[in-house]
């Protein structure tokens, strides 16, 4: 895997995890397999009209197609390559591993801020997927020596910015991996989803501690004290234990039900009905405005074909009465595809209806 392993680290093994799980016969999982064993063993040519034979019977196959993408990669046909990647990317914008290996061939190409971009992709898509930090990190050490470069070109006295640039390149040189003064970052080799692997596993539940009131209940075996009690007029009275739980439980059954809607608008394609599901000042991941966010959304949403979306293993966090956070797993299922991802909401109460503000994957 020379062409991949000069530069950044791309995902090359098989795509199957509990990210990312396609409906493929044992037949052809063992065809996958045969491809993957090709390519180790250096016979691009042979793996690559396998591949085109597999995804003749599976067009739309992602674990195919990402293998491809890898193949043209190692046989430095960077144009089509690209090619690939970036249709996966739009046909499955929740996998970060294509926006990962687009990185790896940009940085190949001396396009550093491409790569960066697709990085930042990944990274938003999962933001667990440390092989995409770690990345990062190696793009902005070869923008950091092109900058302290420039600077030197332009005042070749600057001592601080020769000491930089030393520090950079003694980095790199130092670096435990292969990298010929170039950041070492690291292709997502065949598989999407190593991100799932590398996650840190999530906790299975939160043991929130009991609140306990301080209003001390009358035995009444005790005596009474003689003494008057102190008052203490600063102390708010405390809130009943009984009724903060209701007003939580309420809440959490309130936002069950809102995401039970917005899953069950997504699954029907009611693109306006999901959308209205999102408060008005709701963050987009990318920045990008609402009416652009919307547009993209409303594009994916009502794709060909039909869709299911659901949620289970839902814990709803309140911040008083009219915030909360909600962390569930989703799990959505088309024709070719099943992923499953960690998702939290900070949700809203708007005129007694809650409402997404932020959106996210991860934990």
């Amino acid at each position: 895997m020379t062409a991949c392993r000069s530069l950044l680290r791309a995902t090359l093994v098989a795509l199957t995890s509990a990210t990312l799980v396609l409906f493929t016969s044992p037949a052809l999982a063992d065809t996958l397999q045969d491809i993957h064993k090709l390519l180790k063993q250096g016979q691009q040519a042979q793996a690559l009209e396998k591949t085109e034979k597999y995804l003749a019977s599976k067009p739309k196959d992602a674990q195919g197609r990402f293998l491809k993408g890898l193949i043209l990669t190692e046989m430095n046909r960077t144009a089509e390559a690209i090619a690939v990647f970036t249709k996966l990317t739009e046909d499955y914008p929740e996998l970060p591993e294509p926006y990962n290996n687009l990185a790896v061939i940009y940085a190949q190409q001396k396009q550093y801020e491409k790569a960066k971009q697709a990085l930042e992709m990944a990274i938003r898509t999962h933001p667990s997927y440390a092989t995409a930090h770690e990345n990062l990190g190696d793009i902005y050490a070869r923008l950091a020596s092109q900058a302290y470069d420039k600077a030197l070109q332009i005042d070749s006295a600057n001592t601080s910015a020769q000491t930089k640039l030393a520090m950079i390149r003694d980095l790199m040189t130092t670096s435990s991996r292969p990298a010929a003064g170039l950041p070492a970052t690291k292709p997502a080799v065949v598989a999407l989803a190593p991100a799932a692997a590398e996650a840190k596993p999530e906790p299975k539940s939160e043991v929130k501690p009991e609140v306990k009131s301080e209003v001390k209940s009358e035995s009444k075996s005790e005596p009474k004290p003689a003494a008057k009690p102190v008052e203490n007029k600063a102390a708010p009275a405390p809130v009943p234990v009984s009724e903060a739980k209701t007003a939580a439980g309420e809440a959490s059954s309130e936002i069950d039900k809102t995401l039970e809607a917005w899953a069950a608008a997504w699954s029907k394609k009611n693109v306006k009905a999901y959308l209205g599901y999102y408060a008005r000042d709701f963050q987009t991941p990318g920045g990008e405005s609402r009416a652009a966010w919307e547009a993209e959304r409303a594009r994916r949403v009502s794709k060909p074909g039909g869709i299911q979306v659901s949620f289970d293993n839902l814990r709803v966090t309140t911040e008083g009465a009219d915030r909360a956070t909600a962390k569930f797993r989703q799990h959505y299922r088309s024709a070719s595809l099943k992923t499953s991802s960690n998702k939290v909401l900070v949700l809203v109460r708007h005129e007694g209806k809650w409402l997404i503000q932020q959106e996210r994957v991860g934990r």
